[in-house]
């Protein structure tokens, strides 16, 4: 029996878990210690690091893994492609992994490519600020390069805002540099995509839902996006672009992007499935199980089976967080949903009395719903209506 071990023990991570299992698959679950639900689902646990690359070479060995996998999170990006490459396992290379994980080699490789992408310069200190502010136009977003998510990423509209939130920017990253771009304003999408052995298997472009929080916070996807096919080619083209620019092979590959006059820009990418129900955006879209497809590759089975099962139509679906707008405790929760088959998952992380934050990044929410049916806008009303009987009071 093969065994896959998986980084991280998160929600998210378990359904990686039971996809393998349904496999026929053993599992292990490689995290620091928590109260994470991955350690019961696994039928393994090693305690480590997931950010460190020899701890997880380590965890690898000890458990005679033949394939480490992970999913929705960007912390064991780096480590799994060391891993994967000192033992030559399937998965994309160390270098691979080190571009998706620091923006300013990603966007470098960008550049020559010849992948759109924003203007950028990158800033260590004043000096080099004030260099970047007269190269580029306004507005401008300041990145850190090390951070997940929406983590030290500051939206600039005047120089006054460029030179306060540059403090905060390197108060957060650990590196002593960050990349300051043009902001793009236009339409955010996305896409996801899976490469194996160098082939690009589906490039899907989907709609976001935003939250402002500091910068845009990815809250909600939805498929298919409402844009015109020359949009919708475009993306493809420079998502198979960018993954070729960065070297990405043998992984689910997650892709922000943003359009502006039937141009698209690629902002960021990395070598995993993306967060926020994106692994069953894709799987109820094609009618599979995305989660196995990951799984299986890691192992070395061929994620193509799997691939060509897809249903012959695509299932329109959307997605949406659950957050609050304030911090507090949680006093009551209101459910009148009623569940059909257009309700693919209504689930929640919180219970009454437990104490939540105003939403600022994934790391506060509350649960997530997602729905499925026969076109988009279906799916947006029925989204609408459960948000609307499914409501979480907090004092």
């Amino acid at each position: 029996m093969k065994k896959l071990m998986v980084l991280g023990a998160s929600a998210p991570q378990v359904q990686l878990i039971n996809a393998a299992k349904h496999l026929g698959y053993s599992t292990a679950v490689c995290s620091i210690p928590g109260v994470y639900p991955g350690f019961a689902a696994a039928d393994e646990s090693i305690y480590a690091d997931i950010s460190n690359p020899e701890a997880v070479l380590a965890a690898a060995i000890q458990c005679k893994a033949d394939g480490v996998a992970t999913c929705c999170l960007d912390t064991g990006v780096h480590a799994l492609g060391y891993a994967c490459e000192k033992l030559g396992l399937p998965g994309l290379s160390e270098q691979a992994a080190i571009c998706c994980a620091d923006k300013w080699e990603m966007k470098n490789a960008f550049q020559a490519a010849g992948v759109h992408t924003a203007r950028f310069r990158r800033v260590t200190d004043e000096a080099s600020l004030k260099a970047a502010l007269d190269a580029l136009q306004l507005p401008l977003i300041l990145k850190a390069v090390d951070l997940q998510g929406s983590r030290g990423v500051f939206i600039c509209r005047d120089a006054a805002a460029v030179r306060a939130n540059f403090a905060r920017v390197m108060a957060e990253t650990k590196q002593n540099y960050c990349i300051i771009e043009e902001f793009i304003e236009g339409t955010e999408l996305g896409a996801q995509a899976f490469v194996y052995h160098g082939r690009v298997l589906f490039v899907l472009p989907h709609g976001d839902d935003t939250y402002m929080a500091g910068a845009a916070v990815p809250v909600g996807h939805y498929v298919p996006i409402d844009a015109p096919q020359a949009v919708i080619d475009a993306a493809e083209a420079e998502v198979r672009k960018a993954i070729h620019a960065i070297g990405l092979d043998n992984c689910a590959v997650n892709v922000d992007l943003i359009e502006r006059d039937g141009t698209v820009y690629v902002i960021e990418l990395t070598g995993r499935a993306g967060a926020t129900c994106l692994p069953e955006t894709v799987g109820i879209y094609y009618g599979l199980n995305y989660y196995e497809m990951i799984a299986a590759m890691a192992v070395g089975d061929d994620p193509e089976v799997l691939f060509a099962r897809r249903t012959d139509g695509h299932v329109a679906n959307a997605s949406r967080m659950l957050l609050s707008e304030k911090s507090g405790t949680v006093k009551n929760i209101v459910d009148r949903v009623t569940r059909d088959e257009s309700v693919f998952d209504l689930s929640l992380l919180v219970k009454p009395g437990d104490r939540v934050n105003k939403f600022t990044n994934a790391k506060d929410r509350l649960g997530q719903v997602i729905v499925q049916g026969p076109d988009r806008d279906f799916c947006f009303r029925r989204l609408a209506e459960i948000q609307r009987q499914f409501v979480i009071e907090i004092e």
